[in-house]
């Protein structure tokens, strides 16, 4: 026995529909005015086309898009002279939810091609129109087609009841007049509107003027004087339409202060214009950042055809890349309905790793073609790349070999360029400072043998350096961990183990560990040396402390060695003096060693500046 099977469209009570596209249509009124002028703009898209294909004759009016608001009738009309509407569209693409002039068009006139998109038609849903809806409690359709047909006037009440007639307009195109409603009368004050016109169309394609209604036109000053001329909100051919060759450092300059009002030059920029197997354009631009306490969040201004989409574009730029400014205009995004946001497939991703490895490529041209120029930017990008390198191995890989070490004494170089250099006096070491200031006796004693000392000093250093010795197979040692063998000299073998108990005693640590080694220089006595491996577990735990992940009061793990230098003849002569002689000079070697190492604690202070008192008292005694 068969199944009788009914068949049928789903249908949609215009009175049930319009309650929800008015309140939930978009995340933000002002989209309203962005779907309406864009309507506007591809109208006169489609009239370009229909020139270009021989449709129609050649164009020679000026084609262009006007606002004007009328507070005194609070309305808020767009006006185009575009393709227009004929009576049978008008019924088709208006009256009808969700159905596409624009599509219809892209299949009539390309067929299946991608030219539609370079052809920079906008719509594709069929909703924008009732955005309008958002913000009027009417609103009233004047349009005439370019095909010479009667012109129609259609209006439509936000319950979804319409009327259709013939209408008054003489030329080509069409006006949309929005009735505002009295809740948002903030869209009939001229800051508003500007301010959301500046927003989302400033790039779009076909020049936008906004006017007053009953504004008297001004009148023309002395004799001979001419009128000041409209000047539209947008630019129509914005940088990044531009072959890259055909734009001066000025001119990126200049656009990426007006676009994010910042008063500092970018670092440098990229330019991006890929056409397959990804379409899109769009300026990358690293911005100076002048202080480490400075936020680091960007700005990617995401547009589609021209037409400003969001800020905030997670899905298409990766987190760690978030700190840089830029447009990108990719006509081919996946974008949802209300084009508010990114629906995700494979062409976000692959768009993603596109724009990384171009950020990639640009670091490393900077640094084979433009050495000097990337050393003076590198410190103001060193904290971007290794972040990113820790967060995507695949850009790691990718720049590696352009990542530069800062050397204390201002220099740079890479790590095969320190290793090389090195290679007479320690192989696969590299020794760091984290503080010039404090390490500075640290640091001279490798500098004083030609040894150069990597500076450090960011907290994002530490993991960094993990990586690179995973990477490289390489040691990164600090300079206050160990005594490196070129610093060591060949004088005879000392070792007295008083002496070592005399230092635990003054020291206060039983435990101390104390070694003796014949040190090139024989001016220092001693030196504090912390283990590498115990420090970085002790930094560790600390910034775990930080974090809320353990106890604030979480024991050190560093062991400290004291290394005796026995070159030197204040140490061969501890043991000659008397007992009291004996314990103040072995106490002042020690502290005087400890402040080299760290800052002194207040009681470590205190008892140290008393001794130093004592002592010069009794010198000159």
């Amino acid at each position: 026995m068969s199944e009788k099977v009914e068949k049928g469209g789903i249908s949609v009570e215009t009175e049930h529909i319009f309650p929800v596209i008015k309140k939930w249509l978009y995340s933000e009124k002002e989209i309203f005015l962005r779907e309406i002028v864009s309507n506007a703009c591809d109208a006169l898209t489609k009239l370009t086309r229909l020139s270009s294909l021989g449709e129609i004759g050649a164009i020679d009016e000026k084609l262009c898009v006007k606002v004007t608001l009328d507070k005194e009738n609070n309305t808020l009309t767009v006006s185009d002279n575009g393709i227009g509407m004929t009576d049978e569209e008008v019924k088709k693409y208006i009256c009808q939810i969700a159905l596409s002039g624009a599509v219809d068009f892209i299949q009539k006139y390309e067929g299946e091609s991608d030219e539609a998109s370079k052809d920079g038609i906008i719509g594709h849903f069929g909703l924008g129109f009732y955005s309008a809806f958002m913000v009027s409690d009417r609103v009233d359709i004047e349009t005439k087609s370019y095909t010479g047909g009667k012109p129609v006037f259609w209006t439509c009440s936000e319950s979804g009841e319409y009327e259709l007639r013939e209408g008054d307009r003489e030329e080509r195109g069409t006006d949309v007049i929005m009735h505002i409603s009295d809740d948002e009368v903030e869209f009939l004050t001229e800051t508003k509107i500007r301010e959301v016109l500046e927003k989302y169309c400033s790039f779009m394609p076909f020049e936008i003027y906004l006017e007053k209604a009953g504004e008297e036109k001004k009148e023309e000053g002395k004799e001979g004087e001419k009128k000041e001329e409209p000047k539209p909100i947008n630019d129509t051919h914005p940088l990044w339409q531009k072959n890259p060759s055909e734009c001066t450092e000025e001119e990126y300059k200049d656009f990426y202060k007006k676009v994010f009002n910042d008063y500092k030059d970018p670092l440098f920029y990229i330019h991006l214009n890929a056409d397959y197997p990804l379409n899109f354009k769009g300026i990358l631009y690293f911005p100076e950042i002048t202080s480490e306490y400075e936020s680091l969040e960007g700005q990617v201004k995401l547009y589609y055809n021209q037409v400003f989409v969001a800020d905030n574009v997670k899905e298409v730029i990766p987190e760690y890349l978030l700190m840089l400014k830029g447009v990108l205009d990719c006509p081919e995004l996946p974008l949802n309905v209300s084009r508010s946001y990114l629906q995700s497939n494979s062409y976000v991703s692959k768009l993603s790793a596109h724009i990384v490895k171009k950020v990639a490529d640009k670091l490393n041209s900077l640094y084979t073609n433009e050495r000097e120029k990337y050393e003076k930017l590198w410190l103001d990008i060193k904290t971007f790349v290794e972040y990113a390198s820790l967060r995507d191995r695949k850009f790691y890989d990718r720049i590696k070999d352009s990542v530069l070490l800062p050397l204390t004494d201002g220099k740079f170089a890479t790590v095969g360029e320190y290793l090389e250099k090195a290679k007479e006096k320690h192989e696969n070491t590299v020794y760091y400072a984290t503080d010039k200031k404090t390490q500075s006796q640290y640091i001279s004693l490798f500098t004083s043998e030609g040894i150069d000392c990597v500076l450090f000093d960011k907290v994002i250093d530490a993991s960094f350096i993990g990586l690179l010795e995973d990477d490289r197979k390489i040691k990164f040692v600090r300079v206050d961990a160990d005594i490196a063998e070129s610093l060591k000299g060949d004088g005879e073998k000392y070792e007295n183990e008083d002496t070592v108990k005399l230092f635990r005693e003054v020291s206060g640590k039983e435990k101390l560990n104390v070694k003796f080694e014949a040190l090139k220089n024989k001016k220092l006595p001693a030196i504090l040396n912390l283990s590498e491996q115990s420090r970085r577990l002790d930094d560790m735990m600390k910034l775990y402390a930080m974090a809320g992940k353990g106890g604030a009061d979480a024991p050190s793990y560093t062991e400290e060695t004291l290394v005796l230098n026995s070159e030197n003849a204040l140490i061969r002569r501890l043991e000659t003096l008397d007992d009291d002689k004996k314990k103040v000079a072995a106490k002042q070697i020690y502290m005087l060693s400890l402040l080299s190492l760290r800052q002194l604690t207040p009681d470590e202070m205190q008892s140290f500046l008393s001794d130093s008192f004592d002592l010069l008292e009794k010198e000159l005694d």
